[in-house]
């Protein structure tokens, strides 16, 4: 798959820089396709690019003639979006920089479960691949502890694609694999080599996670979107690492809400128990997570 600001890539080569291939070996794609690209599997089909600026912008503008489960790879992303518009850097063939596009076929309110969805399904391929704890932050984020210090490794943006979403969903996903203190975009970012990885090959870490993302995939959707009888209601909140903790909530029209976290209800809000006694429910907006003395 390419796209007017990507390049096609057969072998996984990226853009020259200061790292060889022996330090950040391109990824495998033929060996990636036979791995995943199974007959009766989700993914339909899986391409690597050098660079691009974003892969769920590239993804989706190809949404309406793809099926569902495209994958697109990119070697290195330029201008990688997050939640809030925030962008995503990180240097070429230093992590996981890739979107999937799924056309659920589950009632749209339930929709919102598929970032909470890809987190679980993402950390559980990586504590299995790469040997190291993955926490979630709501909504969205993946947190590892690097010197005894929570971080974010890892984030996922989902999008509805085409004219009102009629042609699904884009999930993205960006995780830092090797990034080293130095290449940190902000100090409280995280990678899984500074969090003491057992395994760092990215090929290893795409097929845990997409062979993960199709497993609770394929459970959410058999079961209608139905967060509770799929299982992932469940698993986010073992998972969830906001969950128990005194959290600020930065809300639309610049309202602020601080309490603690006490529950992920069955929409995926975020519910807060608040000073008053009373609880809310937070759907959109930014969660930071306070310690015990802010």
């Amino acid at each position: 798959m390419t796209s007017p600001h990507a390049s096609g890539n057969t072998s996984g080569g990226a853009s020259s820089g200061p790292w060889s291939d022996l330090d950040r070996p391109p990824l495998n794609v033929r060996a990636l396709r036979q791995a995943l690209l199974l007959q009766d599997g989700l993914w339909s089909s899986l391409d690597v690019v050098a660079s691009t600026g974003s892969t769920n912008s590239d993804l989706a503008a190809r949404a309406g003639e793809l099926p569902e489960g495209a994958v697109l790879v990119a070697e290195e992303q330029t201008s990688g979006r997050g939640r809030l518009d925030r962008t995503w850097s990180a240097p070429a063939r230093s992590g996981l920089f890739l979107s999937v596009l799924l056309k659920p076929d589950v009632p749209t309110h339930r929709l919102g479960w598929l970032p909470l969805l890809t987190g679980v399904a993402a950390a559980t391929g990586l504590v299995k691949a790469a040997g190291v704890d993955i926490s979630l932050k709501w909504p969205n984020d993946l947190l590892v502890t690097v010197s005894g210090e929570e971080r974010k490794a890892g984030g996922i943006l989902a999008e509805r694609a085409g004219k009102d979403g009629e042609d699904g969903v884009v999930v993205g996903l960006g995780i830092n694999v090797t990034l080293r203190e130095d290449e940190l975009p902000v100090p409280n970012a995280g990678s899984l080599l500074l969090a003491g990885a057992v395994s760092t090959d990215r090929d290893t870490l795409l097929r845990a996670v997409l062979r993960s993302l199709a497993d609770w995939y394929g459970a959410w959707t058999r079961a209608d979107g139905d967060p509770e009888a799929s299982g992932i209601q469940a698993a986010y909140a073992a998972g969830c690492a906001t969950l128990g903790r005194r959290i600020r909530a930065d809300l639309p029209g610049e309202r602020m809400l601080e309490g603690e976290a006490v529950a992920v209800d069955g929409d995926g809000r975020l519910i807060v128990a608040t000073e008053g006694g009373g609880t809310e429910a937070v759907g959109a907006g930014d969660v930071v997570h306070l310690r015990a003395t802010d």
